[in-house]
């Protein structure tokens, strides 16, 4: 499905073309597997999507693939293999139009006191969108140190989006990007402990952060562009699945900011899934019988498109 973008200039879409690959080869034979991926890119105000392939080797049992919607919107395909097999590849392809987000003006948001207020609950009224990523999550729990961590930034009546753009930079600025440091599992408040990690933790330490002082922050999945344009410099993160965050803010809505990257996202950015933290958009998950440990081989490019090319 292709939904026309709301903003003015298509002219402006950038082309980016996206291939994602996770192959796992099994120690034994595995016997039965359910797996669900969040692998369908969403489409949005400012990203645009078409030719989508998603294949999954071997063909599992509901080879027509089974895709739903989850709680957040989010594409979701689950699949199911009782046959016995020692590899399981799949892949996903598809076209992503982007248009520069709206310039933002962070001295036009709120204070941001203002905004956790709004955000409070209060029995009997409306339950708004933005409230539920207010709320601690498994991954971006509530805690005193995220909260200390962001009243360095967070100081009285500061502008909202001000001071995310300044924990954005702090982030970028005093942790170290290591692999090694962290595993999948990580909380943010033991990513903050290290200080290193990477954009998945630095991602889950701002929403951390955001959330104990009672803001609204989601967790957001997705890709990078993986060669630059000429003279702009190369993306940390561009080589795998990337994340990020999305801040809400009742002027501008949803402003989505990369510290791992100290940028807001871009047309380098392109987006597949949001949710309160990792576990809600894992790009793919499931439960096998035998099988041995196996460490997924994980392959993203990235790369401009030109209608004309394709």
């Amino acid at each position: 499905m292709t939904t026309a973008l709301n903003l003015p200039g298509e002219s402006l879409l950038r082309w980016l073309h996206v291939e994602h690959e996770t192959r796992y080869d099994y120690g034994a034979a595995v016997e039965l597997a359910h797996h669900m991926a969040h692998l369908r890119p969403r489409e949005t105000p400012v990203q645009q999507v078409r030719d989508i392939e998603l294949t999954v080797t071997p063909a599992p049992d509901n080879e027509a693939l089974w895709d739903s919607l989850d709680n957040y919107g989010n594409g979701r395909t689950l699949f199911t293999h009782s046959q016995v097999h020692d590899q399981l590849v799949v892949k996903v392809s598809f076209l992503a139009g982007l248009l520069e987000p709206p310039p933002l003006d962070p001295q036009a948001s709120p204070p941001w006191e203002d905004v956790a207020e709004q955000l409070r609950y209060q029995a009997g009224a409306p339950f708004e969108e933005a409230e539920e990523f207010v709320l601690p999550s498994p991954y971006a729990d509530h805690d005193p140190a995220l909260a200390a961590f962001a009243a360095l930034d967070f100081t009285p009546d500061r502008p909202l989006l001000e001071a995310a753009l300044a924990l954005t930079h702090r982030i970028y600025t005093e942790f170290d990007y290591r692999p090694a440091a962290t595993s999948v599992a990580t909380r943010a408040v033991e990513a903050l402990e290290q200080q290193a990690g990477v954009c998945q933790d630095f991602a889950h330490v701002m929403i951390g952060a955001m959330r104990s002082i009672g803001l609204a922050a989601r967790y957001v999945s997705g890709y990078l562009l993986t060669r630059p344009a000429p003279g702009q410099p190369r993306l940390v993160g561009a080589d795998a699945s990337h994340a990020w965050v999305a801040v809400w803010c009742p002027v501008h809505g949803w402003v989505a900011l990369d510290p791992t990257n100290d940028v807001p996202a871009a047309q380098d950015h392109v987006t597949l899934a949001w949710g309160r933290d990792y576990g809600d958009v894992a790009p793919l998950r499931g439960v096998i019988r035998g099988g041995a440990h196996a460490v997924p081989q994980v392959a993203v490019t990235v790369e401009e498109w030109a209608p004309e090319s394709g």
